[in-house]
């Protein structure tokens, strides 16, 4: 009895002992405690790889809709790889798409970029995790961006129309200064040796050099102001249309031809019509027709308190070194219409233009305007310069190869508004627009076109 009693005191405290059994179970448990502690670490290193690529991505979805060219898949590339995701390397795959159908406007300018890349497992194959059997898993990340556009008002517009490759050129202008105006031109723009400093300059082809912020690839600027046309009155001329002839000696002769069929004229420019020489005051109302040149042989003051529209059929406005200038409280608009041939549909001469345009009616805004049915005798070798242009309102010169020189400022007695659309335009050496910021009101509807800007995510 004795000797059970002794086994039994000696084996009673390993009977109730635990600490064993704890040491077993944790062997038991520590495969998979080390195995959920490795995917733990893989998860938040997944996470970590995952926001780094998703960075990538909307970067490079941004960089692809401002780009907006046909390489635009090529600056996502670019773009992404400067995260460290280089397409085609390291199980990494870049894809760019034009994906019009997934953008959530409904517009049709957004692109999606998807970086996918393969990464070893490590820990998490303790628990069986393995990828497919693969060893790996796929991260991926995707980002939408649509292009975002803003409307801009431009003073200056080239159209294009006759398929000039420069709509826009400054050729070595330092002292041009287009400050508080934005150009556009619908082909392409080069400026060489300045920009111009115009706010923003803008061309549906390649902008070389033009303007303080540069834009290519902008879209196409429609025309606004070809309706206008309508309101050009019919022809009363029954086929007259004095003209003046110039010589290029750099002397102004004249010699008038009445173009009614039977072809005459003289060197004396007194033989031009009385209802063609204008000088002193003129009381001026609705549609004013004169057939032919209109020379002025004095300074003369328009006086239309409703406003007036001047116009010039087959003809020109020849300024003679004198001044035509519309009264205070009166606005005129100054219509060139008629047939392309031999004609000059254009003011010349060595004055000044000191014209406010209406504010109100069918050519409200408009100052001067070229019926866009003309293709010829259009182009001004010297505008803004002779003669010179004080002017609040659009100078519509469509067709017209314009090249600019001197400033244009604002008329005598009108708002600070100008805008100009021409077919091409050239400045040469100096060419200032003063005048800006009150079109709205001087009743002038600025040429206005889409302009898009950089990428906005929206996915």
């Amino acid at each position: 009895m004795a000797i059970r009693t002794w086994v039994r005191r000696l084996a009673a405290p390993a009977a109730t002992d635990q600490r064993g059994n704890i040491a077993v179970m944790t062997a038991l448990a520590l495969p998979m405690l080390v195995g959920f502690a490795g995917i733990a670490i893989e998860i938040a290193y997944w996470y970590l790889n995952q926001r780094t690529m998703q960075n990538a991505a909307d970067s490079a979805a941004i960089a692809a809709a401002s780009n907006a060219t046909d390489y635009y898949a090529d600056e996502a590339k670019a773009v992404a790889a400067q995260y460290g995701y280089v397409n085609g390397e390291d199980s990494v795959s870049v894809v760019a798409n034009n994906a019009a159908a997934t953008c959530p406007s409904g517009a049709s300018a957004c692109y999606s970029v998807t970086i996918s890349k393969s990464v070893p497992l490590f820990l998490s194959s303790i628990i069986g995790f393995t990828g497919g059997g693969s060893g790996t898993t796929e991260l991926s990340a995707i980002a939408t961006a649509e292009r975002s556009s803003t409307d801009r008002e431009y003073c200056i517009l080239a159209t294009g129309n006759s398929g000039e490759e420069d709509g826009i050129r400054l050729n070595g202008a330092p002292n041009a200064d287009l400050s508080g105006c934005s150009m556009m031109s619908n082909t392409s723009a080069t400026c060489n040796g300045h920009d111009g400093d115009a706010d923003y300059g803008d061309a549906h082809g390649e902008n070389d050099g033009c303007g303080n912020v540069q834009n290519s690839n902008v879209d196409v600027v429609e025309d606004p102001y070809t309706s206008l046309a309508a309101f050009i009155p019919a022809d009363t001329c029954a086929g007259s249309y004095p003209q003046i002839s110039r010589w290029d000696d750099g002397h102004e002769q004249f010699a008038m031809a009445v173009f009614s069929g039977k072809g005459k004229g003289n060197d004396d420019d007194d033989d031009l019509p009385a209802s063609n020489q204008w000088t002193g005051t003129k009381e001026l109302s609705g549609d004013v027709t004169i057939c032919g040149d209109l020379q002025l042989t004095g300074n003369v003051t328009v006086n239309a308190p409703d406003g007036a529209v001047l116009v010039i059929r087959n003809g020109r406005l020849d300024t003679n070194g004198y001044t035509l200038q519309t009264a205070s409280g009166s606005a005129l608009t100054v219509v060139f219409t008629g047939d392309n041939g031999s004609y000059t549909h254009a003011p010349t001469g060595s004055g000044t233009l000191d014209i406010t345009a209406p504010t109100s009616g069918n050519w409200s805004g408009v100052a001067i305007y070229q019926d866009p049915s003309l293709t010829t005798g259009v182009d001004i070798s010297e505008a803004g310069n002779d003669p010179t242009w004080n002017i609040t309102g659009l100078v519509y010169l469509p067709n017209a190869s314009v090249t600019f020189s001197g400033a244009v400022n604002k008329s005598s007695n009108g708002e600070a508004c100008f805008a100009m659309v021409v077919d091409n335009l050239t400045i040469n050496g100096t060419g200032s627009i003063l005048t800006s910021g009150s079109c709205s009101e001087a009743g002038l509807t600025m040429p206005t076109g889409t302009s898009s800007g950089r990428g906005m995510l929206v996915h």
